[in-house]
């Protein structure tokens, strides 16, 4: 590919991070990493003979197609329903490049999409039974009738139960390198964010903790859930139960709109109390990287940073590896 660095050269920062207002951001995939930039997606991903297969993607958001939906609060169910999207897009690509050593073109015509959209849709359901009607149910039991009282203890059931699932899942060999390369893709982020040359020794320093983290952003809606639905009181049947489903967006509206203030003034004195508890719940889902995972998220981030002519089409290549896979 045009523009990448030969294997084991020093990569130039091909963009000012300041010019990029935050807007650089990404998961962990299966072996892999996919990075997002306001004009690109890649995602980098580890075969299991050693290479490093990159896709990289053109990508406009829906917020710059229609700028009348870029709007304070709204704009972060939105964000929140774009980013699961393109997060499940380029976990299905991750898991054909890891489970082979051919190179895999994946074209997903109606029948993946839409199996890539029911699997969204099942999940999110799932995610709303579990953390969020399940601790109704379990603090109607305990028989607390006034409003605040109720839901303060609904939310500290919900955030049990949160950080129970995450330190459960974190048990599981596949997720604990899913895990890693969490790490690695925070580390990249951080290394680009101070400056640095996007090289595995430029970036080894950095933590794997990000306050513009996912992991945050969950928190952040256990945080404002419980002061949103103070004001709706304590639930007196199914009814009222099912009517709190509805203000999941704007408490995810208000949650985006927390975590992009947090990632802005992340060295501001009063937000530093405020992201720590979600920076502390990052120490389960990110974990230290090698320097062959860490080598995969920088790829990622080359490849979603590197300019590209007006209109240039989805393509897939090998990147350089220089950091032998089974180092």
């Amino acid at each position: 590919m045009n523009g990448q660095p030969a294997a084991g050269s020093e990569a130039p920062r091909v963009c000012d991070p300041r010019e990029m207002d935050l807007a650089v951001g990404g998961q962990a995939v299966i072996e892999g990493v996919m990075m997002r930039s306001p004009t690109a997606i890649a995602t980098a991903v580890r075969t299991p003979d050693g290479r490093i297969v990159v896709r990289k993607q053109p990508f406009r958001s829906v917020f710059r197609r229609w700028r009348f939906l870029n709007v304070p609060v709204l704009r972060g169910g939105i964000h929140l329903i774009e980013s699961m999207g393109l997060g499940i897009g380029a976990l299905m690509f991750s898991a054909d490049q890891a489970m082979t050593e051919e190179r895999v073109e994946t074209k997903k015509g109606f029948k993946d999409t839409a199996l890539m959209w029911g699997t969204i849709v099942v999940a999110f359901v799932l995610s709303l039974g579990l953390f969020f009607y399940l601790p109704l149910v379990l603090t109607d039991l305990t028989g607390v009738r006034h409003g605040f009282g109720f839901n303060l203890i609904d939310g500290v059931i919900r955030i049990v139960m949160f950080v129970a699932y995450l330190m459960l899942i974190s048990r599981m060999k596949d997720m604990a390198r899913v895990f890693e390369y969490h790490g690695a893709e925070h580390m990249s982020i951080h290394a680009f964010e101070a400056h640095r040359d996007l090289t595995v020794d430029q970036t080894r320093p950095f933590t794997t903790l990000h306050p513009r983290c996912g992991t945050s952003f969950l928190f952040f809606v256990m945080l404002i859930s419980v002061v949103v639905f103070s004001f709706l009181g304590r639930p007196d049947d199914v009814g009222q139960r099912l009517l709190r489903l509805a203000f999941v967006p704007v408490i995810g509206g208000l949650a985006y709109e927390a975590i992009k203030l947090s990632g802005r003034f992340r060295n501001a004195w009063f937000v530093r109390p405020l992201i720590w508890p979600g920076l502390m719940l990052q120490k389960i889902t990110t974990s230290r990287p090698d320097d062959t995972q860490l080598e995969v998220g920088l790829a990622a981030l080359r490849a979603v940073l590197e300019p590209e002519p007006e209109g240039f089409r989805t393509r897939t290549y090998d990147a350089p590896a220089a950091v032998p896979a089974e180092a």
